[in-house]
């Protein structure tokens, strides 16, 4: 296998890892569904715990118990991997895939997204996006 040992603009070297989408708490596995299914609304902890007929602080326990991590990491984290996907697939403005994924200030989603994956939104666009690259191909 051939890796290029440095990749353009210092972009990382960037390789996905999965994410397990069960747990083995049914009332979680129900809640990650909710969220996957709600990106773009906002959600509190408060609601979060009601909508799972639990207490904030139980709530948060099975959480991080169930899946390693804060509520808020985790929804950030799929927010980031569902705008990943939007930059990949569609043409959409930035601000329009962070308003998406659930992110009311495209600043937060820039800067949330150049932490997790080492570049910005638009270079990863030119990067990954499957329009751009098989256009690219007859150019």
């Amino acid at each position: 296998m051939v890796i290029p040992t440095h990749r353009e603009g210092g972009q990382a070297q960037f390789i996905e890892q999965p994410i397990s989408t069960m747990t083995y708490d049914t009332e979680i596995n129900r809640l990650l569904d909710y969220l996957r299914h709600n990106l773009s609304k906002p959600h509190t902890i408060e609601e979060l715990a009601v909508y799972s007929n639990m207490s904030r602080r139980t709530l948060t326990r099975h959480f991080k118990h169930a899946t390693g991590l804060p509520i808020v990491t985790w929804l950030n984290n799929e927010r980031l991997r569902y705008a990943a996907e939007l930059l990949e697939v569609t043409d959409y403005s930035i601000d329009k895939i962070a308003e998406s994924a659930g992110f009311n200030i495209a600043v937060l989603f820039r800067k949330l997204f150049k932490n997790k994956y080492g570049t910005n939104p638009n270079h990863w666009r030119k990067n990954f996006n499957q329009q751009l690259s098989s256009s690219d191909e007859y150019s």
